[in-house]
């Protein structure tokens, strides 16, 4: 008897899965080997973030991130994780010119990025008609909200946002709007745990917390950072592993035995010369 293939995660299973408390687990991946091993672990879903520009193209912050990097690293990451479920972050400037453009590059991502989502950052007017725009072109939408890393200029820095009463109210207004205008899914950054768990309890849509507390609906890392694979040093961070030190030594290693030639052994040899 032939067994019936897992069936692979849809918009409705994270709705599911709010609506039964079951916890939601995201993190990031950006390459093949990345994605194999986030659906090797049976994690939810993948996120593409943008984070991308400082993590693996070592730019100081996202904003120089392009369509054509999410696209190229959201590719990598469906052929490592065939079956998961893959949002891909819609980079700085691929939604704030105009509704045409915002509607071909969301498109791009899931037609070249093989995505089955987008995210994009911020509340405002022009964010909600951007939601409803690509909503309109059938494509999911992630909304994101609180500390958004895209709008660092204007926040002066990565800051926690809505400490102030305005900022909270603020927030918390946007959050209903944009699952009003149609987002399945909400990211919420670096905001008190109060306003985190008030979002969570008053909108219908999963939340997806980073450094929002303990009562969103799911979590999200950033993959280098939970490993201890990075620079990052974040209070919201738990490193499960400590992947640099590993890696330093492994190299260091490596480099001890070819410098005195203990490597490659004769285990390591194709067809070796035969020694009297």
């Amino acid at each position: 008897m032939i067994k019936n293939k897992p069936t692979a995660p849809t918009i409705n299973t994270f709705l599911a899965m709010k609506q039964k408390g079951k916890r939601i687990c995201m993190v990031t991946a950006y390459d093949f080997s990345m994605a194999r091993s986030v659906a090797q672990a049976e994690l939810d879903l993948i996120l593409v973030g943008d984070s991308l520009g400082m993590v693996v193209l070592g730019y100081d912050n996202t904003l120089q991130v392009t369509i054509e990097d999410i696209i190229y690293h959201s590719s990598a990451v469906r052929r490592g994780a065939p079956t998961s479920f893959i949002i891909a972050d819609m980079p700085y400037m691929s939604y704030h010119v105009g509704i045409k453009e915002t509607k071909i590059n969301a498109s791009r991502l899931i037609i070249e990025g093989g995505a089955n989502a987008v995210k994009l950052e911020g509340g405002t007017d022009s964010r909600i008609d951007a939601i409803k725009a690509i909503v309109d072109c059938e494509i999911p939408v992630c909304a994101h909200l609180g500390l958004t890393p895209q709008s660092i200029h204007v926040f002066g820095g990565y800051k926690v946002q809505g400490k102030s009463d305005a900022d909270y109210d603020a927030i918390f207004r946007q959050a209903l709007e944009v699952e009003t205008a149609g987002a399945f899914m909400l990211v919420l950054e670096g905001i008190p745990e109060l306003l985190g768990k008030e979002i969570s309890a008053n909108v219908k849509i999963p939340t997806i917390g980073i450094g929002a507390g303990r009562f969103t609906d799911g979590q999200v890392l950033v993959y280098q950072d939970l490993l201890g694979y990075g620079d990052g040093n974040f209070k919201f961070v738990k490193k499960y592993a400590d992947l640099n030190t590993q890696i330093v030594q492994a190299l260091r290693s490596y480099g001890e035995e070819v410098h005195n030639g203990e490597f490659p052994a004769l285990e390591h040899v194709y067809y070796p010369i035969e020694q009297s």
